[in-house]
């Protein structure tokens, strides 16, 4: 099977070109991976992106959302924007942080960190549970797979918030469980880990794994599933 992809982004509404350029990077990467596809890239934060993209690849193909979390974002602001877009006949796929592939892999990056402990960094969100379900089932998964290590989830959005999270020390690491390298993983994360005095590693985002574009590949082609249940993410995770 082969035809049109775009993968999408949130982006950095104050400086969209960086963002933009690291998406289309990826999507090269995938692209690589997935001969006979047209795939494409497009934040939503620069102005004219998404419409540009769609109209590049025609009416008709699967979206893959660079997010970490299924909800309003995937099912009906995304779709909406579509629409407007043109892009009306375009399937948007579950995003990145549902997929259980990419769990699999956040506990191997976890385990593989040989930490004293760790915490799994993640959004949140003050509107709904669903990013912090995620965050907790994965951060869950790691705590059981063996290592005998103290693991906890702090959020930016929401509690426990990063900055209240103590007693880690010189042996521990932190990973953030972000899609991308933006100003929350480049700033926010290690100022909130300052003030709660972590003393450990921060680990580059899961989101930039090189394992990363393979797992999208493999989602796009295998074509499954609108993002539309609030839990999307359960669905076939342990």
């Amino acid at each position: 099977m082969t035809g049109a992809a775009l993968i999408v982004a949130h982006g950095q509404p104050s400086d969209p070109g960086p963002a933009e350029a690291e998406l289309a990077r990826l999507a090269a990467d995938a692209a690589a991976l997935m001969p006979g596809w047209r795939v494409g890239s497009a934040t939503l934060a620069a102005e004219g992106a998404l419409a540009a993209a769609v109209d590049k690849l025609g009416p008709v193909g699967v979206v893959f959302p660079l997010f970490m979390a299924g909800g309003w974002f995937t099912r009906v602001h995304l779709p909406g924007r579509l629409a407007g877009a043109g892009g009306a006949g375009w399937r948007v796929l579950e995003p990145l942080g549902c997929d259980p592939a990419l769990h699999d892999l956040t506990v191997r990056v976890a385990v593989e960190a040989g930490a004293e402990s760790l915490i799994l960094a993640a959004h949140g969100s003050f509107k709904s549970s669903v990013p912090s379900d995620i965050a907790t089932h994965v951060a869950g998964r790691i705590a059981a797979a063996g290592v005998r290590v103290r693991v906890e989830t702090g959020f930016i959005d929401q509690a426990p918030q990063l900055e209240t999270l103590r007693g880690h020390g010189p042996g521990s690491a932190c990973l953030p469980f972000f899609a991308a390298g933006g100003g929350h993983v480049t700033d926010d994360i290690p100022a909130a880990l300052a003030r709660a005095g972590f003393q450990g590693r921060i680990l580059p985002a899961i989101g930039l794994h090189p394992a990363v574009p393979g797992l999208i590949a493999a989602a796009i082609r295998r074509g499954e599933g609108v993002c539309q249940a609030a839990c999307c993410w359960q669905k076939g995770a342990a």
